[in-house]
């Protein structure tokens, strides 16, 4: 199984940017996918997770500035960043609980850096 990550960028404060993440391979299923974040110097941090069934979550630093989404069809979820801030400027890393056969566990993206400039 791999997760690809896209939609990194640059942009100014206040901005949006959409993320994407997709998986891909065979004889697997997904039971979550979320996003972490690592900004220089610091220790990654999780940022939002969105369950099987359609919950989600994000940590207090980005609440209510950003959306977890799914297409189950394409095995893709989505992390919309909105009234983004220089502190949120980091390399976002797309993470996916996946079952294959008899195994669980947490499959990773390569990153996607994303720049908020003040």
């Amino acid at each position: 199984v791999q997760l690809q990550a896209s939609g990194g960028g640059l942009v100014q404060a206040g901005g949006s940017l959409r993320l994407s993440c997709a998986a891909s391979g065979s004889d697997f299923s997904i039971n979550a996918m979320g996003w972490y974040r690592q900004a220089p110097g610091k220790q990654r941090e999780w940022v939002a997770v969105i369950y099987t069934g359609g919950t989600t979550n994000n940590a207090d630093s980005v609440k209510g500035r950003v959306t977890i989404s799914r297409d189950n069809a394409k095995n893709t979820v989505y992390l919309q960043m909105s009234n983004l801030k220089p502190e949120d400027t980091a390399v976002y890393y797309c993470y996916g609980d996946i079952s294959r056969r008899s195994s669980r566990r947490n499959y990773w993206g390569q990153g996607t850096l994303v720049t908020v400039s003040s």
